[in-house]
């Protein structure tokens, strides 16, 4: 089975070459290296070009964000197999061969991840309780904080033609979003091998750079809520946490004096909920 690899990078020239590296030294040698280069200004096409294997292709696209360049690496690839790599982030060699072995025994399987091992400002750091993944139906505990990290899955092509694309109009949280359409009908199954080496603290991290991360969460259930796929069930848990997020985050435009957002969020009737998008 061959798998796409898809590399979105924005002037991250320090951090790609290692990225890069890690990828080509799979022991699962049947794959292709897409780098989507979105509209950097630093030498990341000079590097990508140095290397002198044929299974990378490097493709540049006007700067639109990281869900855009995910997006386009998806319809390039040429794979059944689909995994993301963030440019900040490392694979261990046997990434791709351990995953790859987890489909051919799993046919009806659409997605998995593995564990990762943490990097925080250079230093490992061991993950709290709550950021423990679930497996298997895990839209629950989804909900409450992304589960799923772009760097660790693995998934068919098909399950894009089921959900759709990332979400191209949000700048950030584009991937709790797309986890909340996969996890609301698909299982997500959890390879406990920590292969991936996830890297954060540094001072390009996204979500360092953009303010009021809860605004985009509440965005992506407000659209769940919308788009007619939940049980009742699932429904009545994604209503709850929207009530609980647009509290935490009214709470937050308080203490940054944002008065009138905040007086817009905490005084939300609840049946007025599903009426709006920001």
């Amino acid at each position: 089975m061959k798998v796409s690899v898809i590399i979105p990078t924005y002037n991250r020239v320090h951090f790609l070459k290692e990225a890069i590296d890690s990828v080509l030294s799979q022991t699962y040698p049947h794959f292709e290296l897409l780098i989507v280069d979105d509209g950097s200004e630093d030498k990341t096409e000079a590097l990508v070009r140095s290397y002198q294997d044929k299974r990378i292709r490097y493709l540049f696209i006007p700067h639109q964000g990281v869900s855009k360049a995910r997006n386009v690496g998806v319809k390039e690839a040429k794979a059944e197999l689909i995994a993301f790599l963030d440019s900040d982030d490392l694979w261990l060699p046997r990434k791709l061969e351990v995953q790859v072995n987890f489909f051919q025994k799993r046919p009806d399987a659409l997605i998995c991840q593995t564990e990762e091992i943490w990097i925080r400002y250079g230093r490992r750091v061991n993950p709290k309780k709550y950021h423990k993944k679930p497996s298997g139906m895990i839209f629950k505990e989804s909900l409450r904080r992304c589960l799923i990290s772009p760097s660790a899955v693995m998934m068919r092509r098909e399950l894009f033609e089921r959900v759709g694309l990332f979400d191209e109009g949000m700048p950030a949280c584009e991937d709790y979003d797309m986890w909340l359409r996969v996890t609301v009908r698909h299982p997500v199954y959890l390879l406990p091998e920590p292969l991936v080496i996830k890297r954060g603290g540094h001072p390009d991290q996204l979500s360092r750079s953009i303010p009021a991360l809860d605004k985009w969460r509440i965005k992506a259930i407000v659209k769940i809520l919308n788009n007619g796929t939940l049980t009742p069930e699932q429904r009545t848990l994604a209503l709850e946490e929207l009530v609980y997020k647009t509290q935490i985050y009214g709470q937050g435009c308080l203490k940054r004096k944002k008065y009138n957002e905040a007086l817009f969020y905490l005084t939300l009737p609840e049946t007025h909920y599903l009426s709006w998008i920001i």
